[in-house]
């Protein structure tokens, strides 16, 4: 875990396949119990045959029970049907020639954001993006969280 905070989290990213992948582990975030989906990473990239889309897209009911059957992992079916889902719209947009790259960081205008407030009051009380003040520029509504 430590390794993880010191060497990838908050660092960018711009390859499609490492976007995907956190986006898979990312949907998962905590299960019930407070453990974080970072915390059990490889029982995810073994599960989810290190977040190949190619080969999660291809997942069927046999394959979504044995997930659900693994311990390693946060096991709800919900998401692990989005996660499925969300590799077949990342092979749709592969297949139309997009990238996964930039439909992502444009909605942080291509660059991380760097938050650094120094008391509460200077933390806004309403981000544009979440109120959909600004839009993206893509489309793409295959994605799900």
């Amino acid at each position: 875990m430590i390794a993880y905070h010191d060497t990838e989290w908050g660092v960018p990213v711009h390859d499609d396949r490492k976007l995907f992948g956190k986006l898979v582990l990312d949907g998962f975030q905590r299960d019930y119990r407070g453990r974080s989906s970072c915390a059990s990473r490889d029982a995810f990239l073994k599960a989810f045959d290190g977040f190949n889309p190619d080969k999660m897209a291809r997942y069927d009911a046999r394959r979504v029970a044995k997930i659900l059957r693994d311990p390693g992992i946060v096991r709800n079916k919900q998401k692990v049907k989005s996660a499925i889902g969300n590799a077949r719209a990342f092979l749709k947009m592969k297949d139309a020639g997009e990238s996964f790259d930039p439909f992502l960081w444009q909605f942080v205008g291509g660059r991380p954001k760097v938050n650094a407030w120094k008391t509460l009051r200077g933390v806004p009380a309403r981000n544009q993006r979440i109120n959909g003040d600004e839009q993206g520029s893509s489309s793409n509504k295959d994605f799900v969280s």
